[in-house]
């Protein structure tokens, strides 16, 4: 019931919304000489205010200045490629940014894309509203996910690149870690890993404890509802956008507050630069979009509640998900100093579980004094991280030195407890072998498809 008497609630706002933004009008037209009071400016001030709180924010634009076309398409996710096709163009190495599928749009990720435009041909994924994907479109889980990574890699490569934004983090390495597995061809060249919840036992974080203190039939209960009609996807199970954004809220209630007080002082004096600025970022922040309930759902226990991947126990289509069969793409875990969000070492322990890739092709950088958001925008960001990621690609398009055995750790050795019955030791463990890979699959059925024409 919960995301019905949302959109009524908004109905219901209309009219005030609409009185609001025709008073504004009034109180700011240059011929009505009540305008020039100073009451009018403070009324102006608290009818946008109105407006802006009560509004339903669209999707964003890029707005970067460059053609941007649609290069790989799906009901779910859609590729899209920033630049004119072109012999320079086509020059540059092949970025793939995986933005977070957590509730905001890919926009989010502007000032990401902006930064590595000069240096690289940038994509990105721009996944979809879930409430406007129809329910004949079928389910969309973690599992689904991963296969859209991996056929994202595919592709696009040769020597792709490939940047997970927080949340991708996961299902971007299961993705890599089965192509390894199976010996794809095409598996990518690097992956920087930045803020990503790979491990989060690691410096917990009040996210990370409130899954495991709710547990996952709360979050089902709780936080699942129905798409209402008018949609398109009418009717599909969903974790709905505008409970993120409150959640997101409230993690830093008093910012959010002080800079909205800040905005209606800016409106009052008139000063137009600062306001604009607050509108470009919550025209951003407040565009949120709904996440399929499976999707949420499974991520919620296999990532934050059971530790499936860190404790290889993660499973992709039956297959288990080992990060020690990478062994070619290159790895680079960033994390922010003062990330609430994802903790330190979360992402960090990306580079521990791929115990048979080279120390060489493993780079970790801790950025002192970022935040989370500051690890992928901002000042920050584009002075000492994309320098450092620039540098980290270029290198692993070096060729590789011949790679050692791969390492088996030994089984660490756990009691037995039976029900009723006394606790006994297992055998000792035996001596580690070297694994033997698989051949490639080539056509045999159910093989990770070799290539996807874009």
């Amino acid at each position: 019931m919960l995301y019905p008497l949302y959109e009524a609630g908004h109905l219901m706002l209309a009219p005030m919304r609409l009185a609001a933004e025709a008073t504004k009008l009034a109180c700011e037209n240059p011929f009505n000489p009540f305008a020039y009071a100073p009451q009018s400016r403070t009324m102006a001030a608290g009818c946008e205010m109105f407006e802006r709180a009560t509004r339903v924010y669209a999707k964003p634009a890029f707005g970067l200045g460059v053609p941007e076309r649609v290069v790989w398409e799906r009901p779910f996710c859609r590729v899209v490629a920033f630049g004119e096709p072109s012999a320079e163009l086509e020059a540059k190495p092949k970025l793939l940014i995986v933005a977070p599928m957590s509730g905001h749009y890919a926009t989010l990720l502007r000032g990401t894309v902006e930064a590595f435009l000069p240096s690289h041909q940038v994509f990105i994924t721009d996944w979809s509203d879930a409430r406007q994907v129809p329910a004949s479109a079928g389910r969309f889980g973690l599992d689904d996910y991963i296969d859209t990574c991996i056929a994202l890699f595919a592709a696009l490569g040769p020597d792709l690149h490939v940047a997970a934004v927080c949340q991708p983090s996961v299902p971007v390495l299961a993705a890599i870690a089965r192509m390894e597995a199976e010996d794809h061809p095409l598996v990518p060249r690097s992956a920087v890993l930045m803020g990503g919840p790979v491990d989060t036992r690691r410096s917990p974080t009040a996210v990370n404890l409130m899954a495991e203190e709710k547990g996952f039939a709360w979050f089902e209960r709780h936080c699942i509802h129905r798409v209402p009609g008018g949609y398109p996807g009418a009717g599909r199970a969903v974790y709905p956008g505008f409970l993120q954004l409150a959640g997101f809220m409230g993690m830093n209630l008093e910012r959010h507050r002080d800079a909205h007080h800040a905005m209606f002082d800016h409106l009052v004096r008139g000063d137009g630069d600062s306001a604009a600025r607050h509108r470009a970022f919550y025209d951003e922040y407040l565009a949120v979009m709904d996440l399929t309930a499976e999707f949420y759902l499974e991520t919620i226990e296999r990532v934050f509640i059971s530790h499936d991947l860190p404790r290889g126990t993660l499973r992709h289509r039956g297959e288990r998900v080992d990060l020690g069969a990478i062994r070619r793409c290159h790895l680079m875990a960033v994390e922010g100093e003062k990330d609430d969000i994802t903790g330190l070492g979360q992402t960090k322990a990306a580079l521990d579980l791929a115990v048979n890739l080279p120390e060489a092709a493993k780079t970790y950088h801790m950025q002192p004094g970022a935040g989370h958001y500051g690890i992928f925008n901002g000042s920050r960001f584009r002075q000492d991280i994309v320098p450092l990621v620039c540098s980290f690609m270029e290198r692993s398009l070096r060729p590789a030195a011949p790679r050692p055995a791969p390492v088996v750790p030994a089984p660490e050795p756990h009691p037995i407890i039976l029900r009723h019955g006394p606790v006994m030791q297992p055998p000792r463990a035996t001596p580690a072998r070297a694994i033997v890979w698989p051949e490639p699959l080539g056509d045999r059925p159910g093989a990770i498809p070799q290539r996807i024409a874009l």
